[in-house]
């Protein structure tokens, strides 16, 4: 999927400002997410390359961080990204950013 590299660039801005609204759905529950901060980081391959035969890793990749303060998320999360799973569950994460007087939605779905 391309990467549009300014609105990325935006997105980072707004969050080091601490002035976006994140939600995260997980089936099908909401939870709002806090102290959210996107970041791009460098990964420590060669060159663009699948990692164990179950995700594919570039060089470089845009991190995001929050915290959830509801804890009923917790029974939700364990079929989720966490420990040796080969299978992942889907997260999807929403916002919506004013870019030129243009408000754009935003989401990540993994």
């Amino acid at each position: 999927m391309p990467v549009d590299e300014s609105l990325l660039k935006s997105l980072i801005d707004f969050t080091e400002s601490d002035s976006l609204q994140f939600t995260l759905h997980l089936k099908d529950h909401s939870y709002p997410l806090n102290h959210v901060h996107v970041s791009h980081s460098t990964i420590p391959v060669n060159k663009p390359t699948t990692r164990g035969g179950v995700y594919f890793s570039d060089k470089f990749a845009y991190k995001m961080k929050g915290t959830v303060e509801d804890l009923s998320i917790v029974p939700l999360l364990t079929k989720k990204m966490l420990g040796p799973n080969t299978e992942f569950g889907e997260l999807t994460i929403k916002t919506s950013i004013d870019v030129g007087g243009t408000k754009k939605n935003l989401y990540k779905s993994d």
